[in-house]
């Protein structure tokens, strides 16, 4: 018996990186704040590694946004991302 990979979601690099790039910070400044590595996010932005549950979680703190934004391709990023600039992981 074969093993089909799961659907991923077609967006989901390019929604992470508008959030960076509303928060208007760096991919290290990024790392810092959510607690993961910066090779993670540079890889999580051009879609070759895709998330755990608990770092898109982190994501949609700091947009302001439900996670469904991020994860469900018929869904869009709002034109002006709600950020929260104090959300800090520890």
């Amino acid at each position: 018996m074969t093993r089909q990979s799961r659907k991923r979601p077609k967006y989901l690099a390019n929604k992470l990186l508008r959030i960076r790039q509303a928060l208007g910070i760096t991919q290290t400044e990024l790392s810092k704040r959510i607690k993961v590595d910066q090779k993670r996010i540079s890889s999580y932005e051009s879609g070759d590694r895709e998330p755990d549950l608990f770092t898109i979680i982190k994501y949609s703190d700091l947009a302001n946004i439900c996670t469904d934004i991020l994860i469900r391709d018929e869904l869009d990023l709002p034109e002006n991302i709600p950020t929260k600039t104090k959300v800090h992981y520890h």
